[in-house]
Formats: C-alpha cells, structure tokens, sequence
C-alpha cells in the first residue's frame, strides 16, 4: 500500500514540472513586430502556432477600396467574341507538298549508265570472244555459256549462236566496229523491236484507264504501283490508287504515302477485309471523281497457293464489273532469274498479263531475263526498275537497253 501511494506522488510531480516547462516556453518566445499597413495587403504565411488568449494578436484594419477606385476594362480592351486559340497537339497535322516528278521521256536514256554497270559484262564478255582471231567450237561454247548464264534462256541461245556464226563467216574480217553493229542488230532482233510497249492507261469507254498490279511478295510490287503513279502524274494524268493488298497494312499505308507525293487519293479497306471490294471501291472513286486512270495494287501471291490465286481472279472479275481491265501488268525481280519465269507462268494463268515489269535490274548481271520472260509470256516488258529512286521507274526501249550491254 504504501509503495502505491508513493507512485502516485511521483506522477503528481512530473506531471507539474512538465507543465511549468511548458508555459515557460511558450512565454519565452519573442513574437514579430506587427507590420505597418500599406496601400496594398501583404499576403503573408500563417503563424507557427495558434495565437489564444493573451497572446492573441489585435484585428487590424485593412484599407478596402471603394467601387469608384476598381479599374474597369477600356471599350478596346473588350472582346465581343471570344477567340479559340489552336491547340499544338490537336490541330491537324500540315499537308504533305505535292511533288513535281521528272518527265518520262527520256528516262531511261538518263538512267542508262546505271543499267550499263550492272549489264557492261554481257556485252563485253561476247565482243571480247567474237573479236578472237579464230572463232573455233570451244570459243562458240564459250558464248552459248555467257549467253546462258545470263538468264537468256536456251532456245533464244541457239538462234542467236546460229546467226552470229552465218554473219561472221560471211563477213570475214571483222573490225571491233563492225563486230559492235553486227551484235547490235542480232540482240535488237533477239529483244524485238516489234512490240507494243505503250501502258495502255485509257478506257474505250466513258471510264478510267483501269490497271492492275500482280506478283509474288518481294518483287516490289506496291512500291512499283506508287512509282508508276508519279510516271502518270509526270505525263499530266490524274490517278486514284486502290490498296487491294489487305492483308497488309504496312503495304496499304506505303501506297498512301506514295499518292499523297504526287496528290493521288488511296481508296483503302480494313486490314484482313475482302481484296476484291477495295478494288470496286477504288475504281468506283475513280469514275465519280472523273479520272484519268485508276491503279489497283494486289496482294503479293505465292504462286503455290492455289487458293490465293483464286482470289486474285476473283479480284479481276469484280473490277470488270465497271469496266474491262486496260492493263495488267506483273512485276518480277530481275535477280530471281529463271525462277521468275515459273511464276510468270502461273499468273498468266489466272489473269491475262498483257505486259511485265523488271524490278531491281540495276542490281543483276542476268539482263538476258528481258528475252526470256517475253518468250515465256508472249507479252513485252513495258517497264523496268533500276533503283531506289522514286523516279527510277522507266519505260522499257530496246535500243537504250542495247545500248548499255555494248557500253560505248
């Protein structure tokens, strides 16, 4: 008991001291001076502490102004309407500039040195062997083999071999000069001067000019579709692209950017949508909009699908629904070589190739690709690509690419 009452005492006495401490502090400390009232209020922090009691600070009075001294806005400075001020992120984004292209003709007179560095040793190779002084059976073997590893084919081969060796024999002495003459007239005739190589780009009808593209995936193909645009564009047509490769989006948004360069509209789908009805649309845009020509860019067909190819006939028989096709044109890549020719033939069969384009030329040795498509087909290269360039998109002329096997 009482070791209780002796804790309760010491409690009682801390507590006191505590207290006294306490208000001792709180009288210690040395309050600011009151600052002197001004025209205008000061805005200041809040005290550290509550100020109650009888430290609390006396309520000052604070200057108020009167309604005549609160300025009012001038008549100028009133604003009758508001004004919207454009937002950087919303505001729609600046027109892509419409590019002027370079003209067609002479396009590939203006190329022709890029096309002789990649074809420079056809040409050098048979005038080098042409010009020994005996043309015996292994220097003949030797230009059958040229010949044939540059893709010519085997068939074209033969005759020209044939022909070379009755004009040199009847020649007789052979001069480089005439040697060079001699080759040219027998690759012009191997190449044929005879074919129609125009785009047919206008409709019999009151209709655009309708033309579609085909090919397998990585020939080019889009890009070729965007490249001949600007060809048309240069030449003073309108053009409406229709993005018929669906199952791409990348292709369909590069077909758009290559339009916009040159002010062509892109009539496009969903992404996985139906190809054919893109292709209705597009040409369907082209004849409400009164133009010139409609391109149509196809999905890249793997020839062994059977049933990929299918669609592609589907897509051609909807466009004729319109109008018929003026134009089909198939892309192939130079560089595939004799591959190129087994997919050519697989198209012709579903849709009827009136003429080819030769992508990536520049970039292959085997130019003799140019003679054997068109035997396989029937049909003329009308175009060839021969580089990277928006504008390396050219018509196809025998002499030209003649020409540039010879060199100068």
């Amino acid at each position: 008991m009482e070791y209780v009452i002796l804790a309760v005492v010491i409690a009682l006495v801390t507590a006191g001291v505590a207290g006294y401490l306490l208000v001792s502090g709180r009288r210690s400390k040395q309050l600011p001076p009151p600052e002197a009232p001004t025209a205008t209020p000061t805005i200041t922090a809040p005290p550290a502490e509550p100020r109650v009691g009888e430290e609390a600070e006396t309520p000052r009075e604070e200057p108020r102004r009167t309604i005549e001294e609160v300025g009012l806005p001038t008549a100028d400075e009133i604003v009758t309407e508001p004004t919207a001020l454009e937002d950087p992120v919303m505001a729609a984004p600046p027109a892509p500039e419409v590019e002027v292209p370079a003209p067609t003709a002479g396009r590939l007179i203006r190329l022709r040195a890029r096309l002789a560095r990649s074809q420079n040793a056809l040409g050098k190779g048979l005038l080098t062997l042409l010009s020994r002084e005996h043309l015996d059976e292994d220097t003949w073997e030797e230009i059958e083999d040229t010949l044939l590893t540059a893709d010519v084919g085997v068939k074209p081969t033969q005759e020209l071999v044939e022909r070379l060796r009755e004009r040199v024999r009847v020649l007789g002495t052979r001069t480089p000069q005439e040697l060079r003459t001699l080759l040219r007239e027998e690759l012009l005739a191997l190449v044929g001067t005879d074919f129609d190589r125009t785009v047919r780009t206008e409709s019999d009808l009151d209709t655009p000019g309708i033309v579609m593209v085909v090919g397998v995936n990585g020939t080019g193909k889009t890009t070729t579709t965007g490249k001949l645009a600007r060809v048309l564009v240069a030449d003073g047509r309108s053009v409406v692209l229709g993005a018929a490769d669906t199952f791409r989006a990348a292709a369909a948004d590069q077909l758009q950017t290559w339009g916009e360069r040159v002010g062509a509209r892109t009539v496009r789908g969903p992404e996985g949508g139906d190809p054919a009805s893109v292709a209705f649309d597009a040409v369907k845009e082209g004849i409400a909009e009164s133009a010139d020509v409609v391109l149509i860019d196809t999905a890249g067909r793997l020839h062994t699908k059977t049933g990929l190819m299918d669609e592609l006939g589907k897509v051609k028989r909807v466009v004729e629904k319109h109008g018929p096709l003026d134009e089909v044109l198939l892309v192939l890549d130079a560089t595939t070589g004799q591959n190129g020719l087994v997919q050519a033939r697989v198209f012709a069969e579903v849709v009827d190739i009136t003429g080819i384009v030769l992508t990536k030329l520049d970039g292959t040795a085997k130019g003799g690709i140019v003679v054997a498509v068109q035997r396989e087909l029937g049909v003329p290269v009308k175009l060839i690509g021969l580089g990277e360039g928006p504008d390396d998109l050219a018509p196809f002329e025998p002499e030209a690419f003649v020409d540039a096997l010879l060199g100068d």
